[in-house]
């Protein structure tokens, strides 16, 4: 396991990122054949809300187990030191798919379920960045950014 230097604790949400890394990304992909290059490394963002470093058995946890994420965090990057952008669901994901703090725009707040989008489709944003790097993407569960003109039966 990889586990950064950086000591702290996870407040308010918490963010894993699980990812297989091999040290043949030290080169860049054009300095290397297509046949010697390895697989990008699966990336998983677990975004929750009021999740904190105690809930989750791999940053100590006890009173509940949490296989599956331990094996994630065995697996790959587990970050013991994050902060969130906002204390609440709908600017903290703005400010992570966006990289801009959700106070710098207004309508950040938190959404309701009828909402209009408030990110701009082609807006660059870290799911774009990773499709363009050859990365396939989706997201399952909470949304609550929005749906497109406002106009949902």
């Amino acid at each position: 396991m990889r586990t950064s230097s950086w000591t702290g604790v996870v407040l308010g949400a918490a963010l894993m990122v699980a990812a297989a890394w091999t040290p043949a990304f030290a080169a860049p992909r054009a300095e290397r054949p297509a046949a010697a290059r390895p697989a990008p490394p699966n990336i998983v963002f677990i975004y929750a809300d009021d999740l904190g470093y105690g809930d989750v058995s791999a940053y100590g946890a006890t009173a509940l187990r949490t296989p599956n994420i331990d094996a994630l965090a065995a697996q790959g990057l587990r970050f013991v030191d994050a902060h969130a952008p906002a204390a609440t669901c709908t600017p903290s994901r703005y400010s992570l798919l966006t990289g801009e703090y959700a106070w710098r725009r207004k309508g950040t707040g938190i959404l309701p379920g009828d909402a209009r989008l408030i990110i701009d489709p082609g807006r660059t944003t870290l799911a774009s960045m990773l499709h363009e790097a050859g990365y396939a993407t989706g997201v399952v569960g909470k949304w609550h950014l929005g749906l497109g003109s406002g106009n949902v039966d």
